[in-house]
């Protein structure tokens, strides 16, 4: 049985965009996947790649999480019903899994980030980390580690 092209993808994971800073910035210590709760004109900017996690961080607030500074630009045919680009969107997790972020991001210098927004089975989700600040040598290793990595994958590829 043959799959159209829109079923195919509403079925594969489609990646929106990540937060390539994050993983540099930070030591990723736990993650959880989450689904976001958004407007229609919010999800059709997000099928044509419009967001920007740059600065984002979430915040656990009342028993809830919140996404803050995703920058999701207004849909170009949106009319005068189209979303705020940087209001706070809720994430969506079992109350278990907020106990657990509650009691970690009280610990000092713990904070959740994150780290992309991909489309899974045709619905929104957000790949929200927990992370703790790397320090400037930690950085330095991180540039280490990848020019190691670049130098082998290149001796491979002369062979």
């Amino acid at each position: 049985m043959a799959k159209t092209a829109a079923a195919a993808e509403k079925g594969a994971d489609r990646l929106i965009v990540s937060n390539r800073k994050a993983r540099y910035e930070y030591h990723v210590l736990n993650t959880w996947e989450t689904g976001i709760v958004l407007q229609g004109t919010e999800v059709k900017a997000l099928r044509e790649g419009k967001a920007n996690l740059q600065d984002a961080f979430a915040r656990v607030d009342n028993g809830e999480v919140w996404l803050f500074n995703v920058h999701i630009s207004p849909y170009e045919q949106g009319n005068r019903f189209n979303h705020d680009p940087l209001r706070p969107r809720k994430l969506l997790l079992h109350r278990s899994e907020i106990r657990k972020m509650i009691g970690a991001v009280q610990e000092k210098g713990l904070t959740l980030v994150p780290l992309d927004l991909h489309f899974s089975g045709g619905r929104a989700k957000v790949n929200l980390a927990l992370v703790r600040g790397k320090q400037l040598h930690d950085k330095r290793d991180t540039i280490r580690e990848r020019d190691q990595k670049r130098e082998i994958q290149r001796g491979f590829k002369e062979q």
